[in-house]
Parts: C-alpha cells; structure tokens; sequence
C-alpha cells in the first residue's frame, strides 16, 4: 500500500486519539501524577519486592540490610545517567535552561540509565563488601519489570511510536505524529524487553544454576536486550533530531553494540568465574 493511499484510508484503523489514554494518570487540580511517573513508581516498588524474593533463595549475594541503600544508589543512577544520556545522545538542547531538570516532560535514555544504576550498584557493593558482579546479575533479573512499565508509560503518552505501516493493527497517532497508520512500537518493546527478557531471566534464575556463575545473568540480559532493541528500533520512528545515522544504524542501535559484545563476553567466561558461593547470612555453603 502506498503512502497516499495510506493518508486517504486511515478510518479502518484505531486511531489514538480515541483510546481512553492520557498522559496523566490522576488530576486532582492541584496536582498531576503523570504515567511516566507512576511507572518509575511502580517499577521501583515491584521491583523491591521481587528482589527481595531472589534474595530469599539460598546463595544470595547480599543481605536485606543492604537492600535499602543498594535501591537509593539505583534510583538515583537511573534517574541522573537516564536523564543525562538522553541529553548527551539524543537532544543536547535540554542543556539549556532548567528543561533537563523536568523529567515528567519525558526524554530518558535507556543506556544513560543503565550506567548510572550500574555505576550505583557498584558503590553499594563498596560500601557493603559485596560482589559487585552477583549484585548485577540479581538486579538485571528485575530490571525487566521497569523497561515494561516504561514502555507502556511511553505508549500512553502518545511517544516513540513506530514507522508508517499497513499492518491490520497499526495505531495513527495524533500530534507530531502525523495523520498515518504506525506501528506501536511502545507495545513491541515492551513485550521484548519486559515480558520475554523477564521470562527468560527468570527462567535461568529459578531453573538453572546461572546465580553462581558471576555475570552469567547479568550477560544474558545484556544480549536480551540488544537483541530486542535492534529487532524494534527496525519498527520504531528514528528519533527526530538525529534519524538513521550515516553508517545505517539507529542511535539506540549503535549504543546497544557495546553491550551485545560484553555480553557474550560475560556468558562465555562465567563458568571461570564460579567459586564455591557463602551466604550474607547463615553458615551454609551453596553451589
């Protein structure tokens, strides 16, 4: 199907703007709880209590003393490298002024995220003598959670759609979007990056000993996710500013190669890493 003949026959598909969807989620007058936030809300909160379920099992890398601090060091790498990657990568204008102070505007880098928590996980670590490395592989088990509210946040916000399409389920979407039938590559990744990245982590975690092959699980999530976002950014509308780079990839694209390549990396050498695993507490060995 061709272009005009998209911009003519929009009416066979669901059109946004019709959806019972609203960037903010309660409106009380006075005051806004917008869904991108509410979905770093929940996904800290879900996530706290699913991780506390991992630490339960035997051979954790870390006591629930530790849990606390280890969230308050993520959230706030999360929230200062997702914003800062975002503006270094992908829009270098919110720079000026106080616009990069205003997250519930959106613009948040996944990468830039990933650093900052990562950066915080590894002074937790520090600070409590603990296995920065099993400490990652426990927290990317988790992560999954939050990349799937954020997706569905993004989705509700009318943001990150997707390419022009025929497709039977292509969404127009109002605004800046224009007046043609795209994919909804909110909900594409986040089936790939929450739902099948989660089953999958979660299936190595409780049905395979990957917990005590330091990084093996924080590898695994690595090359999830590059896989996931190279299959989507192929659906996903290039970011405005910046579109297809010159060597034919996506910026999401390019940042994601590091990490496929530490990855397999992780994978491929954990078993060389694997030590007889003591528990934070208690006196039994594991592994």
């Amino acid at each position: 199907m061709s272009i005009a003949t998209l911009a003519v026959d929009t009416s066979a598909y669901l059109h946004y703007d019709r959806l019972p969807l609203s960037p903010v989620a309660l409106d009380l007058g006075f005051f806004q709880l917008r869904w991108y936030s509410l979905s770093y809300i929940a996904g800290i909160v879900i996530g706290w209590w699913y991780f506390l379920k991992l630490l339960a099992e035997p051979g954790a890398p870390m006591g629930k003393r530790a849990v606390d601090d280890l969230v308050f060091y993520c959230t706030i790498g999360v929230l200062v490298g997702g914003r800062l990657g975002y503006a270094i990568f992908y829009d270098r204008d919110l720079f000026s002024g106080i616009a990069i102070l205003q997250l519930w505007n959106g613009g948040m880098s996944f990468h830039g995220g990933a650093a900052g928590c990562s950066l915080g996980m590894i002074a937790c670590a520090r600070r409590h003598k603990l296995s920065a490395l099993r400490v990652h592989d426990y927290v990317v088990t988790v992560a999954p959670i939050g990349l799937l509210l954020g997706r569905l946040a993004n989705f509700a916000n009318g943001e990150l759609w997707g390419r022009v399409t025929d497709v039977p389920w292509a969404i127009v979407f109002t605004g800046r979007a224009g007046p043609l039938p795209r994919h909804p590559s909110q909900l594409y990744e986040a089936a790939l990056e929450g739902l099948v990245l989660g089953a999958l982590l979660s299936l190595a975690f409780w049905k395979t000993r990957a917990r005590y092959e330091p990084g093996k699980l924080l590898g695994l999530f690595l090359v999830g996710y590059t896989v996931s976002r190279f299959i989507v950014e192929y659906f996903r509308e290039p970011d405005e500013q910046l579109g297809t780079l010159s060597w034919g990839l996506t910026m999401g694209q390019t940042l994601s190669l590091p990490l496929f390549v530490g990855g397999v990396y992780l994978m491929l050498t954990a078993k060389g890493r694997r030590v007889r695993v003591e528990p934070v507490a208690g006196s039994e060995s594991v592994g």
